[in-house]
């Protein structure tokens, strides 16, 4: 019999990173009872992994439920970052509709774009909500003309173009449907939902079918795969079979163990759950995202998502440096390659893969931000090891090289509107559009090749005083655009092993900036500085002053250092060449060549 639920709404919450989507999760939690009156809640409670608190950006998809009214909302917190649209396009999978929230000032942005063009497709219902409107500078009317034109770019058809636009302050907890009014809470947003996006109807006799759509990892039960339980119910302690529309050979016959559903931000075990409703499964030690449960006697897979294909590439090896071992807990090329192959079982966008080299191991990713992620996860888990210069993926299309385009988006003071083209034109970039966004800011956009970014973010902060926007979105491939010119700056490398000293570094400022400062551990071969002049230049950063009994006036007045630039691990992944790795440490990051001993690698350049 077909049914119609209802008690249960099924939403994801698609935005651009820091347009307060994470915040208004906290506001719907909390004006829905969730947490006891008198509890201490985190701000953002959604982001649970460090690197999300501090970067504030969401990178994993959480799945979260509120109650309002007798009806239980499912709301899943999706990623805004490009980097991790493997994550959004699998969960927009088990929803009806979306809530897209935007930016009162800034409006729709690229990652929005990318991932309501998915929501569009899948023909998910969209409420949007313009939030910030208590910003000073918010221009809630040109905002919704702005995300209108979105829609019809995006070929939106006349019923998604009739979605209802709700204004909300997600730090203050209020909505309203007026843009110029003031709401007193979430309830006419509540209300939106509960109106607007469809119940989730199937046939609750027929054979069971749950689309895997998330994988999440614990070291006491293992794999847990959540889903969205199609049709028919679930039953713990259920026989059934795995199968996989894109894999054929796939039909392993399992014992489902226990059944979770959402309660707030908790799991909350049940005996069985029923069409509509988002769960979570243990007990399948293979399952992975993409496979449908079935029963074992109708084993019928469901259409699942194409993941996006990786676009960068970087090894990871064993740290065989001087000071390898010191400071990391797990350094082994074994326990490396566990903890590698380990993310694969919750990040689908990711590749890794053995070398010729049991040391090293070839891991793909989305960009720089989702493979940095990754390293500075790992760092903080205890883990040593050394990784390469990040390397764009090509592809052979007809006999032609192809390569990785992304789509760039860039608001910026029109003051360093020229510094921008002229330097994006430098690295193969193409203007595709220019438009006054508002007083004195201007929104340009760009295809550029993806190795043309790798290095510049850094770059573009400096050149625009740190005031520029800069977003990137991957816009499919095109042919090689050929060369584009490397780092202007050479590297200032230590010449032995032994402890920085200010003496040495004062003659070595004057050859360009500095990355350490004294009382340093260095090694020879180590990386302290860059030089403008585009030469790698030796330096001995360990030189004590002589010490003698002659004495003249102004010789012994104390050496002026400049304060030295400290490079976070994307700046090091930006600045170092093929020739270069980045010593990944829990205590530090240490830049360096890869042939350490100066004459080897001065007879290995003359080889080249």
């Amino acid at each position: 019999m077909n049914i119609k639920r209802e008690d249960v709404r099924n939403i994801a919450i698609i935005a651009h990173v820091d347009h307060g989507k994470t915040t208004l999760v906290d506001s719907l939690l909390r004006q829905s009872g969730i947490f006891r009156e008198n509890q201490v809640v985190e701000e953002r409670v959604m982001d649970s992994n460090d690197i999300e608190r501090e970067r504030g950006i969401t990178i994993l998809s959480k799945n979260t439920s509120v109650h309002y009214k007798g009806t239980k909302i499912n709301i899943i917190d999706t990623p805004g970052h490009a980097d991790f649209g493997g994550e959004v396009e699998r969960v927009l999978k088990m929803v009806s509709g979306v809530l897209l929230l935007v930016d009162a000032f800034e409006g729709p942005m690229p990652q929005t774009k990318f991932v309501l063009k998915k929501a569009l497709e899948l023909n998910l219902r969209v409420i949007v909500c313009i939030n910030k409107i208590d910003r000073p500078e918010a221009r809630p009317e040109e905002v919704i003309d702005e995300i209108l034109d979105l829609f019809i770019e995006l070929g939106a058809n006349e019923d998604q173009l009739e979605c209802p636009f709700v204004f909300t302050s997600a730090k203050q907890g209020t909505a309203t449907l007026d843009a110029n009014g003031e709401g007193e809470d979430m309830s006419i947003l509540f209300e939106t939902i509960l109106e607007y996006i469809p119940a989730p109807e199937g046939d609750e006799d027929a054979p069971l079918q749950v689309l895997i759509s998330t994988i999440d990892y614990n070291d006491y039960v293992g794999r847990i795969g959540i889903g969205k339980i199609e049709r028919g119910k679930i039953v713990t302690n259920q026989e059934g079979i795995i199968v996989n529309l894109l894999d054929e050979t796939k039909k392993e016959k399992v014992k489902i163990g226990k059944v979770f559903e959402f309660e707030g931000l908790n799991r909350v075990e049940v005996e069985s759950a029923k069409v509509g409703s988002i769960i979570a499964v243990t007990g399948i030690e293979h399952i992975h995202i993409g496979d449908t449960i079935c029963p074992v006697d109708n084993p019928e897979p469901l259409s699942f998502v194409k993941i996006s294909e990786p676009t960068l590439a970087m090894t990871f090896s064993v740290n065989d440096s001087p000071f390898a071992g010191r400071e990391g807990k797990y350094v082994t090329s074994r326990q490396i390659r566990t903890r590698l192959y380990r993310e694969l079982q919750t990040d689908v966008s990711l590749r890794v893969e053995d070398t010729e080299s049991t040391d090293a191991f070839k891991v793909s990713g989305r960009g720089e931000l989702h493979l940095s992620v990754l390293i500075e996860n790992m760092r903080r888990e205890g883990y040593e090891f050394q990784i390469s210069k990040p390397e764009v993926l090509y592809k052979t299309i007809d006999g032609k090289k192809m390569e990785p385009i992304e789509k760039v988006t860039i608001d910026v003071s029109n003051e360093f509107i020229g510094t921008v083209i002229e330097k994006l034109g430098m690295r193969k970039g193409e203007l595709i559009n220019m438009s006054e966004a508002n007083s004195g800011y201007a929104r340009t956009v760009f295809s550029i090749p993806a190795r043309g970014l790798i290095g510049y973010r850094q770059e573009f902060m400096t050149d625009t005083k740190g005031n520029g926007i800069l977003n990137s979105v991957f816009d499919g491939y095109a042919s090689y655009k050929g060369d584009i010119p490397r780092r202007p700056l050479g590297s200032i490398i230590a010449f032995e092993t032994g402890e920085s000293t200010a003496y040495g570094l004062y003659s070595a400022q004057e050859r360009g900036t500095l990355f350490i400062g004294p009382g340093v551990q260095v090694y020879e071969g180590m990386i302290v500085g860059s030089n403008p002049k585009g030469l790698d230049i030796e330096v001995n950063v360990t030189r004590k002053k002589q010490q003698t009994n002659m004495r003249a006036s102004g010789s012994d007045e104390t050496l002026r250092l400049s304060p030295p630039k400290e490079m976070s691990l994307e700046e090091a992944l930006e600045f170092i060449e093929n020739d270069e790795l980045i010593e990944v440490t829990p205590l530090n990051f240490r830049i360096r060549k890869r042939i350490l001993n100066s004459s080897k690698r001065y007879k290995s350049k003359k080889n080249s």
